[in-house]
């Protein structure tokens, strides 16, 4: 087999297990090597460390399948990992009752580069690594293991591909794709757009923190920034809200949201849905003296790479500061960072900051990260991206 041998002293993290290696770290390469293929890896003095998928047009050169080295990257090591995920997460289904999940968070599941969502019996992938690319017949032979009448959709409709040298894709690879889903979790029916939605066309992991938020709304006005689909809204209203706003740039996410109000049959006078700026229609609320008693503020991703961590970091607090000011008095904020660039304590930080400026006393009295089908592995801390903070005012 062909293989990488790494510098002196950069074996490192590989001791740790940790699954990537980074072109800078390779001394030499012996063997033909195409893109996806499996290679050995070998400290300086030759001893064998991993089993890895190179990446020729990637920094991260090769990602870790395997420290082990008797263990074959074929289907059968693909149906064990989705079986061990599987087990590991069958308890959060019972916890939240639900029918929709992640079964493979990528690296934080052992399999670098691989999502798998499942939406009731529709399973989305995204395959975003020249590994995974390499062996989709092998994933979905897995899949079809686990889940043998699903509808397997891939959405690999994702920039970062364009990294590992791959265009980005999106194909159905067994099965009728529907175009919408409805799925339940805490008792709430939700739409997921698996052809437009985000993502693989659902934000699965803020469901924790959307039963979180609805402990606050029950007799509340609630204001839902960026609001998606309407998820936190939803549980809001469930919640008995006396007047949510969901606040979205799209029109078919709004559209969407209408309809998941509707099919838990809940009070549609109370929820109004509106497409507008975020940033200004919150400087507008601030000039008309508008206030809420809870805000809900989960933007998209403001850092991109550590390069633009500052700018991000001034968004963040211009947008936490105009939140706060909008607040009633004992009102209630639940922020959000999706960034795993964003420190937790410079995220907290920033808030703190944004509180200043906005003159009110702020009270940190939870933490929030995402939920439990996305794990955080020992062996790979990067797997920590979302954070959240439920702040009293």
């Amino acid at each position: 087999m062909s293989s990488i041998t790494l510098k002196i002293e950069r074996d490192k993290s590989m001791l740790r297990r940790h699954p990537w290696i980074f072109e800078g770290a390779i001394e030499k390469t012996e063997g033909r090597m195409n893109s996806g293929d499996t290679v050995d890896v070998l400290a300086s003095d030759g001893t064998w460390l991993a089993k890895a998928a190179f990446s020729p047009e990637s920094q991260i050169r090769a990602r870790v399948w395997s420290f082990t080295k008797s263990e074959a990257i074929d289907n059968v090591f693909f149906k064990r990992k989705l079986e061990q995920a599987l087990a590991r997460k069958q308890e959060i289904l019972k916890k939240h009752n639900t029918n929709a999940f992640r079964l493979i968070a990528a690296e934080a599941d052992g399999l670098p580069g691989i999502t798998i969502d499942v939406y009731v019996n529709v399973v989305v992938v995204q395959l975003l690594s020249a590994g995974a690319e390499k062996h989709r017949g092998k994933i979905l032979w897995a899949i079809l293991q686990l889940y043998p009448d699903a509808v397997v959709h891939e959405r690999s409709d994702v920039d970062v591909r364009k990294k590992e040298g791959l265009t980005p894709l999106v194909q159905t690879l067994h099965g009728e794709l529907p175009e919408s889903v409805i799925i339940e979790e805490n008792g709430v029916k939700i739409y997921v757009d698996l052809i437009n939605g985000h993502k693989t066309g659902f934000y699965l992991d803020q469901r924790e923190n959307r039963r979180i938020a609805a402990s606050y709304c029950a007799g509340k006005s609630v204001l839902n920034c960026f609001s998606f689909t309407g998820t936190f809204g939803l549980y809001a209203l469930a919640a008995g809200a006396t007047e949510v706003i969901n606040v979205d740039a799209s029109d078919s996410a709004l559209a969407l949201s209408s309809k998941n109000v509707a099919i838990n049959g809940l009070d549609e006078t109370k929820v109004t849905h509106l497409k507008k700026d975020v940033f200004q229609l919150l400087r507008d609320y601030k000039e008309a003296g508008t206030k809420f008693d809870v805000i809900v503020l989960d933007p998209p991703k403001f850092v991109d790479s550590k390069h633009n961590l500052n700018k991000a970091s001034r968004g963040y607090k211009d947008i936490n500061r105009l939140a706060l000011s909008l607040l009633n008095e004992n009102g209630t904020l639940l922020t959000f960072s999706c960034s795993g660039l964003m420190p937790q304590d410079l995220f907290q930080k920033i808030v703190a900051d944004a509180a200043l400026d906005a003159q009110r006393n702020v009270y940190f009295v939870q933490r929030l990260a995402q939920s439990e089908d996305h794990p955080v592995s020992g062996n790979f801390p990067e797997g920590y991206y979302l954070k959240g903070l439920v702040c009293k005012v």
